[in-house]
């Protein structure tokens, strides 16, 4: 159990704390400001304000260095304002792992977060409020997830070969460049949201080579992107690009790109905020998907339902309210993430829920280790997924010690219950596990049956669809079936025992991943160079070698 010191109840300030607080120690702030800086040299600790947000403030104004510095590490701060004086950054990572929650930081002239030398930095729900730069990653890696970045110079700038992802972020209102990315660096940015910059929304340069999805770059002085020279392995792919200064993405000499932008308004349903033609391709995608009669029903009956209000609702006609949680059961490898993951993207695409992410968990992720800590993890957990889908795998084991004092799994139940019930038009929470025992886990609480709208059972797939299930895979790893092998696997899917450890389409992968090393094997001994009718044929033998 970790040691929990508090600021100032048994410490008045948090050096006082840090001084005596020992590894994997969690010291607690309270509300107040506090004129002090925080320096960490290769500690392991977590520094978790307990006020509202905004209450709990380290000003480092008019002292030596950033509010917040880590040196090496493994370092969480949560629900704290980080404020630095002139020409100091107000968090620096060197050479650490950070993870900054819910912190809202403010530079007079430096950055609100700068990471370097191999730091791995994961940044949620932060704002940026005043400083020369948001976010800075030189040489490092990391997430930044639902973060706001507003009135800075530049609001995030990636160099030195750099690689982290960035999503669902906002970054408006700067004075140079939304997104600055240089010197070879490789970042992912998906459902971003860049606006109102007196440059360029984003820029990448010197052989840099990002990958931007999804993005949203609009009312930008400057071009929307501008690609520059040198840069020849950039991927735009399905942004939005509006009101920008022409070109809208512009190339310079020997750049290479791909882009694809978004239509400016794609079509909607009469009378909605639906994208039709998304809805009907998730649905042709959710068809597509081996097996599943049953799955697909319910599912295209849900959304019909989704619509219809929809339209009852442009017509003025009293509408109930619904829940968009759901009940998967089944045994391993039935699709239940895969169709969880195009439920989630068709919700969006219904206008129910602001976007499709996904976010999916299991025990520990919910779990904690001492009294408050559950609910405190499980609701950090529900606040990230809001707005799409959680997805709870195996929840059943969140009741599986049977009430035992030591466990905090039934905390994490009840702490579901009320945020499902208080969230309900925000988040799809999805649990799954077997059927048995899900019917135990919906018996810890009596409230949480009712918060689910539905419960869809996957079947078992049969040896026809393993068969189908073993030829796309193979078929995709360009691989294809010699003369009876398909009859030869039904054969053997017909056979094997269907346990609990069975795998449905999980067994199918294996079972190819074991044929291909058997023919690796079989084509070694040859001889000579194997032709590519060779080194495409999966044949019986390989077959029986796997299953030996």
């Amino acid at each position: 159990m970790s040691s929990i010191l508090a600021v100032p109840g048994t410490y008045p300030t948090i050096r006082d704390a840090l001084e005596v607080a020992p590894d994997g120690a969690v010291v607690t702030i309270a509300p107040g400001t506090y004129r002090e800086r925080i320096e960490l040299h290769g500690r392991r600790l977590t520094l978790r304000g307990t006020g509202e947000p905004g209450t709990v403030v380290v000003d480092a104004t008019g002292l030596d260095g950033p509010a917040l510095a880590v040196l090496g590490g493994e370092v969480t701060a949560e629900g704290l304002d980080l404020t630095s004086g002139e020409h100091h950054h107000a968090i620096t990572a060197t050479n650490a792992r950070l993870t900054v929650h819910k912190c809202r930081l403010s530079a007079e002239r430096g950055d609100g977060l700068q990471a370097t030398d191999n730091s791995t930095v994961d940044a949620t729900g932060v704002q940026v409020q005043r400083g020369h730069t948001g976010l800075v990653y030189s040489g490092s890696s990391g997430t930044v997830e639902t973060c706001e970045i507003r009135e800075v110079h530049d609001g995030v700038v990636v160099g030195l070969g750099a690689n982290p992802v960035i999503r669902r972020t906002t970054i408006a209102g700067c004075d140079g460049r939304g997104i600055y990315i240089y010197q070879s660096s490789r970042p992912t940015i998906e459902h971003c949201d860049v606006s109102g910059t007196r440059d360029a929304g984003i820029v990448i340069a010197s052989g840099s080579s990002p990958h931007i999805r999804e993005t949203f770059v609009h009312q930008t002085t400057g071009s929307g992107i501008v690609i520059g020279p040198g840069c020849t392995r950039v991927v735009v792919e399905q942004c939005r690009v509006e009101d920008t200064a022409e070109p809208k993405v512009s190339l310079g000499t020997g750049a290479q790109a791909t882009v694809t932008l978004k239509e400016s308004n794609p079509a909607p349903l009469a009378g909605s905020g639906q994208d039709a033609a998304e809805v009907e391709r998730l649905l042709a995608e959710l068809d597509a998907m081996i097996g599943l009669i049953g799955v697909k029903d319910e599912v295209r009956a849900l959304i019909d339902e989704i619509q219809v209000n929809e339209w009852r609702r442009s017509a003025g006609l009293s509408v109930g309210a619904a829940s968009h949680h759901l009940i998967f059961t089944g045994a391993p490898g039935t699709g239940k993430t895969t169709v969880a993951r195009v439920y989630g993207r068709l919700l969006k695409a219904l206008g129910v829920l602001p976007d499709g992410r996904f976010r999916e968990v299991s025990r520990r992720d919910l779990v904690g280790q001492y009294i408050g800590h559950t609910a405190e993890k499980t609701t950090s957990v529900f606040e990230e997924a809001m707005g799409g889908v959680l997805f709870i795998d195996e929840a059943y084991t969140l009741s599986r010690a049977g009430g035992a004092s030591a466990d905090f799994g039934q905390e994490a139940i009840d702490t579901l219950v009320k945020l499902m019930e208080d969230h309900r038009d925000q988040v799809a929470v999805i649990v799954a596990g077997y059927t048995r025992e899900m019917l135990d886990f919906l018996d810890a609480n009596s409230g949480l049956a009712s918060r689910f709208a539905k419960t869809m059972e996957f079947e078992n797939y049969g040896p026809d669809e393993l068969v189908l299930i073993a030829s796309r895979i193979a078929e995709n790893d360009d691989y294809v079936f010699a003369p009876g092998l398909a009859e030869a696997l039904h054969e053997h899917f017909s056979q094997i025992e269907r346990d609990r450890n069975f795998g449905n389409a999980r067994e199918a992968r294996k079972l190819l991943e074991g044929m291909r090393k058997a023919q690796a094997g079989r084509l070694r001994a040859l001889g000579r160079m194997p032709s590519r009718d060779d080194l495409t044929a999966l044949v019986l033998e390989d077959l029986l070698a796997a299953t030996r």
